[in-house]
């Protein structure tokens, strides 16, 4: 009987808090929708406040396909409202019938020549499929454009693949005989973010994934990067890779006392969670890296933001698919202690349907205000790109 009375109350607690979250939630809009405006699919979400305050969601506009290689645009739509309607579609980036992703977006405050800040978007090219390049068939470029008028007009692109990348492929461009052979090549999905505490204070940093050499089983040749700039993207490093064979899709945020975190996709999938790492040198080293188990991840793409501090601690934000067997249960969890517990937890969307696979996938972040998260993300098995806003606080 007392077993039946605890039951009974861990279910009415259940009920009462999957209310709260309800209530602290809006409808999701719909940013962007599969089968308009010449596109067939739209996939991979970033997302970030402009200099104005203007809501800036960009992703990848697939032409022909769903698939990831083709042809395939930058696209960006605007928010003036706090992402309650969006402006019409912008092309930002046109590779011909080739491919262009990967946006990862992220505004520059400190370069005194641009006082209200300049955005700068990193993106890739490819010119085959992922699999043909990790077996030397093809090349992943690194480029960028930047914005001084808030995301309305943009520059030409600039190819920084000699400073971000080490390809060796000299039958494509003599400069690319990098000894370290790296191929397949993507940013993190999601933003880029700019260091703004301490001793890197202004540091552009990007996370980024590549592979080395020929494929190996298990997706054992990728390894997770950064690349960064500490003079306003006149020039690019590379941080080191992590040591981790298998670290992919990723995103970095800021910590307390001069440290970084990224938060990682573990392309094995022989653990289902996320793979964590810390840096005290501004990305450019990851002197310690973890599974935290409490993240599981069905092998997806993640994302991360700093909200805050609270007690010389930040306060951070991940949101993910939290299911170990399918990308569904589109989560957020706060943590105030740096990522050693989190604390809240909040169910963004799933799907009613058990049988249904990829109901939620790929999401970004923005802090909205003091008490409110904006999250962009993937919705009803890639047929939309939405937008919600959750208050967090």
């Amino acid at each position: 009987m007392n077993q039946l009375k605890i039951a009974w109350r861990f279910l009415l607690l259940l009920s009462i808090c999957s209310i709260s979250i309800c209530k602290g939630q809006e409808q999701a809009t719909t940013v962007f929708e599969s089968g308009t405006n010449g596109y067939q699919t739209f996939r991979i979400p970033a997302m970030i406040k402009s200099p104005n305050g203007s809501i800036l969601a960009f992703c990848e506009g697939r032409i022909n396909s769903s698939d990831d290689f083709g042809n395939i645009n930058i696209v960006l739509k605007r928010s003036e409202d706090g992402g309650k309607t969006w402006n019409e579609l912008q092309t930002i980036v046109d590779y011909g019938n080739l491919q262009a992703g990967n946006p990862a977006p992220v505004v520059d405050y400190s370069d005194s020549n641009y006082p209200t800040g300049k955005i700068f978007l990193f993106y890739n090219t490819g010119n085959n499929h992922e699999y043909e390049i990790r077996q030397g068939k093809g090349i992943r470029e690194v480029w960028y454009k930047t914005s001084i008028d808030n995301g309305i007009t943009w520059s030409e692109g600039v190819n920084i693949t000699l400073q971000t990348h080490l390809p060796n492929q000299p039958q494509m461009n003599s400069a690319y005989n990098f000894k370290e052979d790296w191929r397949s090549y993507a940013n993190t999905p999601g933003h880029a973010i700019q260091i703004e505490n301490g001793k890197f204070k202004g540091r552009i940093i990007v996370a980024a994934n590549h592979s080395i050499g020929n494929p190996k089983e298990h997706f054992e040749d990728y390894f997770a990067h950064t690349f960064y700039s500490d003079d306003h993207g006149n020039s690019f490093k590379i941080g080191e890779p992590l040591r981790l064979a298998g670290s992919n899709e990723s995103m970095v945020t800021e910590l307390s006392n001069n440290q970084l975190m990224m938060n990682s996709r573990n392309q094995k999938g022989d653990i289902r969670a996320r793979i964590v790492s810390k840096s005290a040198d501004g990305g450019e080293t990851w002197e310690k890296t973890y599974f935290d188990t409490v993240l599981i991840d069905p092998v997806n793409q993640g994302s991360i933001l700093t909200l805050g501090y609270k007690k010389m601690q930040a306060i951070i934000a991940f949101c993910n698919t939290a299911d170990t067997r399918k990308r569904d249960h589109l989560t957020l969890r706060i943590s105030y202690d740096e990522g050693h517990t989190w604390n809240k937890q909040f169910v963004i969307d799933k799907s009613n349907d058990p049988k249904q696979k990829d109901f939620t996938a790929y999401s970004d972040m923005i802090l909205l205000n003091k008490h409110n998260i904006g999250i962009l993300y993937e919705r009803d098995n890639y047929r939309q790109i939405v937008f919600k806003s959750l208050k967090w606080h």
